[in-house]
């Protein structure tokens, strides 16, 4: 019984600092402190950010564009200091996109061969040893 009472804590405990991690990209800001959109914008300006969309999320200014790179971009902003809460950005390196022409450089297979020993013979099953 003690046993199922310190899972019971420890699960609990758990729970409550997950929901404090979640927390961590959220904007707690009264609307009466948010700077107005324009020093927002001038805010992208000054990053050199191509703007597609911007809305509130989480009590945060979101801001969907381009970088000076040309990745795409999604930046959370808080709207009274205009501090980037969060910022991530399209990289193209993801396992997603394997073979399907976006990012990623797809090889032909009939450019691949085989090593050259004597495992594989085109002409007869592969020898396991």
């Amino acid at each position: 019984m003690k046993t199922y009472l310190n899972m019971a804590t420890l699960l609990a405990g758990l729970v409550a600092a997950g929901a404090a991690l979640a927390d961590g990209d959220e904007c707690h800001v009264p609307m009466s402190q948010w700077q107005p959109r324009e020093a927002l914008l001038a805010m992208v300006a000054d990053q050199g950010w191509t703007v597609r969309r911007i809305r509130t999320e989480d009590g945060c200014y979101k801001i969907k564009g381009r970088d000076t790179e040309g990745r795409e971009i999604e930046v959370k902003v808080d709207p009274a200091t205009l501090a980037m809460v969060d910022f991530e950005f399209d990289d193209n390196d993801d396992d997603d996109d394997r073979g399907r022409g976006r990012g990623n450089s797809v090889v032909p297979t009939e450019a691949l061969a085989p090593p050259a020993n004597e495992l594989f013979v085109p002409s007869r099953s592969p020898v396991v040893e």
